[in-house]
C-alpha cells in the first residue's frame, strides 16, 4: 500500500518545483499543503491520513496533543537539524521517528546584511518615494568606521562579523559563553553585555533561542543603546522583549529596528511593527532562499527513502 506523504508549511507554494519529488513515486503519494498552521483539532483532521509529514522549521507546531491525534504518523521530517516546534520527547514516546536536514549556511547572514544596508541607507523609503514620483527624501547613514555589535558569535554571527569587517566597521561581540580568545581568533573584540549595547551603532542578534536567551534583549538592554543605533534581529523573535522594543521605538530611544523574526508568526495584521516608520520588517525570510530550500527538500527526500528501507538517517529522535 502506498505511503501517504504530506509536505506542510509550503506557504509560498514553491516546494513542488524546487526539487524532483518523483524520486518518491516508488514509496508513496506526495501531497502539498499550503495552509498556515491551525488549531490541533483542525490539523488532526487535515493530517489524519498521512504516515509521513514534511515540515518547515518552526511553522506548524507538533506538540504532544497533536501527535497523539495522529495515530497513522510514523515519520516527521524537518528542514534543518533543530526545530523548536516539534516535541521530540513525545514523538519518541509515541514511536514517531523524526529526521532533519542540513542547512545552507549563508542565507541568514546574507539577509542580515541586506537588512542592515537597507535600513542604514533608508532604501525602502527612497524606493517607495521614487515609485510615487518623488526624488531624494533624506540622508542615508554610513557603515564604514562605525561599530557593529554581535550578540552571539556562532557560525552566523561570525559571518556577519566578517561582512562588517569588509565594510570597515569595528566589530565587538558578547554572549554568556564567549571568551576574549574566541573573539580575537576571528578579529572581533570581546566586551561586556552592557558595553555591547552601549557602543554598537548596529547591534545584530545571532543567538539560539533557549530559556537563557529568551527576553535577553529587554528594556534595560535597549535603554543602554545609543539614540541613533539600529537593532537587527534575524535569529528568533522571543530573544527580544517585543513590548519593550515597541515602547523604545515609539519613544525614539533608538534609531530603528530591522526585523525578520517575531514573537508570533505570521505577524498579526495590526501589529505595530507593520506601521512604525523606524521599523524595516520582513516575513521571516532569512532561510527562505532557493539554495536552502533545494537542500532542505532534497535531503527530506533522502530521509524518506532511507526510512522506507528501515535505515533512517539524520535522526533527531
Amino acid at each position: 500500500m502506498a505511503v501517504q506523504i504530506a509536505v506542510l508549511d509550503d506557504w509560498q507554494d514553491v516546494a513542488r518545483d524546487v526539487v524532483d519529488w518523483t524520486a518518491l513515486d516508488a514509496i508513496g503519494l506526495v501531497s502539498f499543503l499550503h495552509d498556515f498552521p491551525a488549531d490541533n483539532a483542525t490539523l488532526a483532521q487535515r493530517l489524519q491520513a498521512f504516515q509521513v509529514i514534511c515540515v518547515m522549521r518552526e511553522r506548524t507546531r507538533f506538540d504532544e496533543d497533536l501527535l497523539r491525534r495522529l495515530p497513522n504518523l510514523k515519520l516527521l521530517v524537518t528542514g534543518g537539524m533543530r526545530n523548536a516546534a516539534l516535541d521530540l520527547k513525545a514523538a519518541a514516546a509515541l514511536g514517531i521517528q523524526v529526521c532533519g536536514s542540513d542547512s545552507y549556511k549563508h542565507a541568514a547572514p546574507e539577509l542580515t546584511w541586506a537588512l542592515i544596508m537597507a535600513a542604514t541607507r533608508n532604501l525602502l523609503a527612497e524606493a517607495n518615494a521614487l515609485r510615487a514620483g518623488h526624488w531624494q527624501q533624506g540622508l542615508g547613514g554610513d557603515l564604514h568606521g562605525k561599530t557593529l555589535g554581535i550578540l552571539g558569535l556562532g557560525s552566523i554571527g561570525q559571518k556577519v562579523a566578517g561582512f562588517g569587517q569588509a565594510f570597515g566597521m569595528r566589530v565587538i561581540a558578547w554572549s554568556e559563553n564567549l571568551t576574549p580568545e574566541r573573539a580575537a581568533a576571528v578579529g572581533v573584540t570581546h566586551v561586556s553585555k552592557q558595553q555591547l549595547f552601549e557602543q554598537a551603532d548596529v547591534l545584530s542578534v545571532h543567538l539560539v533561542l533557549s530559556e537563557r536567551s529568551r527576553g535577553l534583549v529587554d528594556a534595560e538592554a535597549l535603554g543602554w543603546m545609543q539614540p541613533h543605533a539600529l537593532l537587527v534581529n534575524t535569529a528568533r523573535g522571543p530573544i527580544v522583549d517585543e513590548a519593550a522594543l515597541i515602547k523604545a521605538l515609539q519613544k525614539q530611544q533608538l534609531g530603528g529596528a530591522a526585523l525578520d523574526v517575531f514573537e508570533q508568526e505570521p505577524l498579526p495584521a495590526h501589529h505595530p511593527f507593520r506601521t512604525l516608520d523606524t521599523v524595516l520588517a520582513t516575513p521571516h525570510v532569512g532561510y527562505v532562499s532557493r539554495q536552502n530550500y533545494q537542500l532542505f527538500f532534497s535531503q527530506m527526500i533522502e530521509d524518506i527513502q532511507a526510512w522506507s528501507t528501515g535505515a533512517p538517517i539524520r535522526l533527531l529522535t
